[in-house]
């Protein structure tokens, strides 16, 4: 088992139970998912309509499966857009959807290893909630994992992450996140 999630069995169910008034345990905020996504708009930029056949959609694709344990899918453009220079159809990013186990422990190590790493950190933005208890947040390199060999990145690549609650409100998933060791912004 993760170690967060037998934390969150252990000591934040009961925590949560006592501070919200809930006898029931499956009413309780609890994890989702978290998708992580990354946009490859340079790749589509080099003019290829086949954009994983570039070598910076491979490497990104190799970074993402190396830090989340999980193949990438590819995600196509909706829309022509003429500025972008972008089609239907077009190979225009990559993500990856974590669930049980994996989400978990990707959680733990954004929150222990990675956050930490990132250069002038002041905390993440605590009003990033979308309303219905989701949380998205960026980050500008994928370089702050330790999973990835520094010497290995010749292109710089930013990601989302967005944590999806099973929270009724903002509040309630930010106090959920906050004691999993997100480090918000006071």
């Amino acid at each position: 088992m993760a170690r967060l999630l037998e934390k969150y069995k252990s000591e934040i169910c009961p925590k949560l139970q006592e501070e919200l008034g809930r006898k029931n345990t499956l009413s309780l905020p609890r994890l989702t998912k978290i998708v992580v996504s990354m946009g490859m708009g340079k790749a589509v930029q080099e003019g290829v309509t086949k954009a994983r056949e570039t070598k910076r959609f491979t490497e990104a694709m190799d970074h993402l499966a190396t830090i989340t344990g999980q193949r990438p899918v590819i995600t196509k453009a909706r829309k022509s857009v003429s500025n972008f220079k972008v089609r239907q159809g077009y190979d225009v990013g990559l993500k990856v959807t974590l669930r049980g186990r994996r989400m978990y422990e990707f959680l733990d190590r954004l929150v222990a290893l990675a956050i930490p790493r990132v250069r002038d950190f002041r905390g993440l933005n605590p009003s990033s909630f979308d309303g219905r208890g989701n949380y998205g947040m960026g980050l500008s390199e994928y370089g702050v994992f330790p999973e990835i060999n520094p010497d290995k990145v010749t292109y710089q690549q930013g990601m989302n992450i967005t944590i999806c609650t099973t929270a009724r409100n903002d509040a309630e998933a930010r106090q959920l996140l906050t004691m999993l060791g997100m480090p918000f912004r006071s």
